[in-house]
């Protein structure tokens, strides 16, 4: 019986196996599904789809550059556990995909499931072959590459790809050149999270409700209401420069503010220097983990048995 490419898409849906695994899988039984997918399970490659509702909010960041620089990309793909992050192999294979969103230029996260992947076909049939193999949900949950003219990307690494930052700056510096500059830029962004690049980049509602909140807590302390107009201000200075990385102070050294920073180091070297993009993924950040409630879960099973 011939195999077809419907076949294998169904085959692939029901059992969440990669899609070469599947079709080898039909070949071998001449198109029965219902042994198809007996087959599949006992290869142990039908394990993703029942693991694909569970929570995977660790894993791991990494990042990939050009050899001048000029390109930059970073991917996120988390893990259940903390000891799967470790895993030798799913280290791999997340640098293997950081490098892959490097050298590609996948519009969207379809696009990037779709790239071919060394033998076991696409991105998508790799990371299902990885959930199989390793025993974890897991999910390519983000990628970016960055690629600005006149722009030299650097990065830093923290907790072992816990948070990964990319900085660019502007300059007809090398690479190696601004290397030291970018990464305690980088470093500043991974410790202090800033929200915003500088004042221009900053979201206008966003802002709106931080001067509501100052007003707020400025009425709470007793100032009178007509005076508001006079502190606002001030306050909303005092915001930016805790939102903004080039007004916040440099961590390693409080006398400088970054960009303060960045223009002694562009002198030192006689090029212009000036950080231009940033982009900070930390590994989990807004997902809901989901909490067990032991507890309640022994409650649920009580009451259950007691109306039987």
């Amino acid at each position: 019986m011939a195999v077809t490419a419907q076949m294998v898409k169904e085959l692939r849906e029901m059992t969440g196996a990669g899609m070469m695994d599947c079709k080898k899988v039909l070949v071998e039984t001449d198109g029965d599904m219902d042994k198809a997918v007996e087959l599949l399970r006992e290869k142990g490659l039908a394990k993703a789809a029942k693991k694909a509702g569970r929570v995977a909010a660790m894993g791991l960041v990494k990042t990939a550059f050009a050899a001048d620089g000029k390109a930059a990309a970073i991917v996120e793909v988390n893990s259940e556990t903390d000891f799967v992050a470790k895993n030798e192999d799913f280290v791999t294979f997340v640098e293997t995909l950081a490098q892959m969103a490097l050298e590609n230029d996948a519009a969207d996260m379809d696009a990037f499931l779709a790239l071919p992947y060394g033998g076991e076909g696409t991105v998508q049939d790799a990371l299902t072959n990885k959930i199989a193999t390793i025993g974890e949900n897991m999910s390519i949950r983000r990628f970016a590459k960055l690629a600005e003219d006149g722009v030299v990307y650097t990065g830093y690494i923290h907790g072992n790809g816990q948070i990964g930052v990319i900085v660019g700056i502007r300059t007809d510096a090398a690479a190696d050149e601004i290397a030291v500059t970018g990464k305690d830029v980088a470093m500043q962004v991974a410790s202090m999270n800033p929200k915003f690049l500088d004042e221009t980049q900053v979201d206008p509602a966003w802002l709106e409700g931080e001067k509501e909140i100052a007003k707020q807590q400025l009425l709470n302390e007793g100032k009178k209401p007509e005076l508001l107009d006079r502190i606002i201000p001030g306050k909303v200075k005092a915001i930016l420069k805790e939102v903004c990385l080039v007004d916040q102070k440099f961590v390693k050294n409080g006398d400088l503010t970054v960009k303060q920073y960045v223009d002694e180091a562009a002198k030192e070297i006689g090029k212009d220097m000036a950080v231009a993009s940033m982009l900070r993924y930390e590994v989990g950040e807004g997902i809901e983990k989901k909490e067990e409630d032991f507890a309640a879960e022994v409650a649920a099973q009580q009451a259950a048995a007691a109306k039987k």
